[in-house]
Order: C-alpha cells, then structure tokens, then sequence
C-alpha cells in the first residue's frame, strides 16, 4: 500500500513530468476513480490549465493549478503515478491519462481502484485535508509529543490514524516502532517521554530513508525485509518475530527488542 515515501516519489514523477506544462488533453478511461466530478467537468476545468509545484499531504498529492482547480491524488491500496509518452500502449489499470505536451503523458494507474481523484477549490481542499493531522515529515517534536501522549489508543493504531499524524501506514507503524524499541500493542498515553522523544527520532529517521528509496525498502537490515518470511528472524537480535493484529492490521514485532514495557 502506498505510504508517505510511495507518495512523495509520486510527487517526484509528476514535477518534472507535467510542472509547467499545459493540460492539452484528460483521457477518462475509467469514471470510477472519479470521487465528486464528472468527466466532461474535469476535461473542462483541467485542458488548457496548466500544472504548477505539486505539493504533498500524508499521503494525498497535490496537483495545482495556479489560480484554477485543484486535482487531488489518493493512491488506496494500488494507485500509482507514471510518466510516459502519449504513443505508449495504455495498461490494463490506466485509469486516467494527463496528456501534457507532444511527448509526455501522466498517467494515474490503479488496479483496485480503492481512493482516485478529486477537483477541488481552494476551500474544498482546506476541508479535505482538514481531516488530517499534520504531515509525518513536518511535524516537530512538541506537536508530535503532544499528539500522541493526549490519546489512549495503541501506539500503533495512534501512529496509523491519518487524524493524527498524517502519511504512515502499515509498514512504517511497524519498523518504526521496531527500531524504536517499543511494543506495538503499548498505550500511547502510557509513553514516557524519553519514549515519545525516541519513537519521534527513529520516525523522522525511517523517513528521511524510505523518501530517499521511494518506499518502505526490504532490506535485509530492516524489519520490512524479514516481515514476509517463512520463518522470520528480527536482524538486530536473531530472536524470532511474532506476528498478531493490532489495530486491525498484520503486525511484526520483535518480543525481545520490544518489550511489553509493564
């Protein structure tokens, strides 16, 4: 499922794909990735518009469009974000294609088909994203510390509530908490704040890393890389990894890096 650092690599193939090109043409291949838009009011609003600096929320995208509309990215369970030619053979899953000069083409892909698109104004906007907590990347310390300590959750379901702290899902809950060294079934409010302040130092850590490969990576060094195993051993200690559900979702923890904490 794409995460924070799947987004802002989607937002790295949109810049330079579509920054500062005209829209010339919007190819709706499927109208059901459209969330409160029709395709003859998207064509209308976006050809001719041309893209400005995406920006990115969580894991929404943002794609601008100067003092015109807003289309707003959500990428579900399969979305993904590419940038071809407009001569390229159209996939299976190419749900909406961005045609932006002669030889470059955007093309939002989704298999399941699970989040899409969003026109939006500015106010629009401002009241979707109002329902997210500040993005993982840019919340400091204090706000984070604050965030977590005031709610009664699981520090897992705490870390995954877009409410709260908006861009982690499943897998970066779990490395971070890995390396943070803290079970993942803990009350968030039971933190210490030695805890918090070294649960917020390892998040902006993982991050800084998995932005840089554009994904949580698999590598044999973290969490990630062993989660789907036969027989999963943590690669810090050798102790075997358990897996449960917590907070609704498959959890990999370590029971010897992290403690119950009682």
């Amino acid at each position: 499922m794409p995460e924070l650092p799947d987004v802002e690599g989607f937002r790295k193939v949109l810049e330079p794909c579509a920054k500062g090109r005209v829209v010339q043409r919007v190819d709706v291949r499927d109208a059901g990735v459209l969330r409160g838009v029709s395709v003859r009011r998207l064509r209308a609003a976006l050809e001719g518009r041309r893209f400005t600096e995406p920006q990115r929320h969580g894991k929404w995208l943002l794609a601008r469009t100067g003092d015109g509309p807003t289309l707003l990215l959500h990428f579900g369970m399969t979305g993904r974000l590419v940038c071809g030619h407009p001569d390229d053979a159209v996939g299976a899953h190419d749900r909406v294609l961005f045609t932006v000069g002669g030889d470059r083409q955007l093309r939002y892909r989704d298999q399941r088909k699970l989040q899409g698109l969003w026109l939006a104004d500015d106010c629009d906007v401002a009241r979707l994203l109002g329902r997210q907590g500040p993005d993982a990347m840019a919340v400091d310390g204090e706000e984070f510390e604050a965030a977590l300590s005031s709610r009664r959750g699981c520090v897992k379901g705490v870390l995954m509530d877009q409410s709260v702290l908006a861009g982690l899902g499943n897998l970066l809950a779990d490395e971070i908490l890995w390396r943070a060294g803290l079970r993942p079934t803990r009350r968030a409010s039971d933190l210490t704040q030695a805890e918090l302040r070294r649960l917020y130092t390892h998040m902006r850590r993982t991050l800084r890393w998995a932005v840089a490969a554009g994904c949580v990576p698999p590598r044999d060094s973290w969490l990630t890389g062993h989660r789907d195993d036969p027989y999963p051993a943590c690669p810090r200690c050798g102790d075997t990894l358990r897996r449960s559900r917590v907070a609704g979702r498959g959890t990999v923890w370590c029971p010897r890096c992290q403690p119950d904490g009682s």
